[in-house]
């Protein structure tokens, strides 16, 4: 199983050759935890972890 790239600036996953959410180009395959955030205005972990905008983060990335 390959592992999917996430951004290394906003932790968010990535299909492309850019980061939709911060526009980086700095990625990683080396992560951990998954989150996915459906309304980022209320969520309550989305705050506590800094994430302004819906989609699919990982929580840790090296």
């Amino acid at each position: 199983m390959v592992k999917k790239k996430v951004c290394k600036k906003c932790r968010a996953f990535v299909d492309g050759s850019q980061c939709e959410i911060c526009k980086s180009t700095v990625f990683s395959t080396s992560w951990q935890g998954r989150i996915t955030v459906v309304n980022a205005e209320k969520s309550q972990i989305a705050d506590k972890v800094g994430i302004e905008k819906e989609g699919d983060y990982c929580i840790k990335v090296r």
